[in-house]
């Protein structure tokens, strides 16, 4: 595993404990299709289903980087037509009338500590 994957799964790992935590049900992680990918597939506590987009960064030095900026247009298309897809063929996961939604939580890490932001319904 690459310390890219690496960073990537343990961002994974602690964005669901994060959802879990706020009374969310995890359905699924890493969905994956030729086009696109779904990092987390979950349910909010009123019923509507979120696709999570994952982005997490190791924070060195006084850098100013943040994980949202590598949320691209290019990105979020794939995760748009990537959810309709998974939704379509999963109309049984969520009512039609609370929808859906993709929502992205993004991780800084920083030594053993970390901070989360999570930006609903992008």
């Amino acid at each position: 595993m690459t310390y890219k994957s690496e960073t990537g799964k343990l961002g994974e790992d602690i964005a669901c404990q994060y959802l879990f935590n706020k009374g969310f049900t995890i359905i699924d992680r890493n969905f994956r299709k030729p086009w696109g990918e779904l990092d987390i597939i979950t349910k909010r506590k009123d019923g509507v289903l979120v696709f999570v987009e994952v982005k997490t960064i190791r924070q060195s030095g006084n850098a100013a980087i943040l994980p949202e900026e590598n949320l691209t247009h290019s990105k979020l298309e794939k995760l748009k037509r990537t959810s309709y897809l998974f939704a379509n063929s999963n109309k049984n996961l969520f009512d039609d009338e609370k929808g859906w939604q993709i929502d992205l939580v993004a991780i800084t890490l920083a030594g053993g500590e970390y901070t989360i932001n999570h930006y609903e319904n992008i």
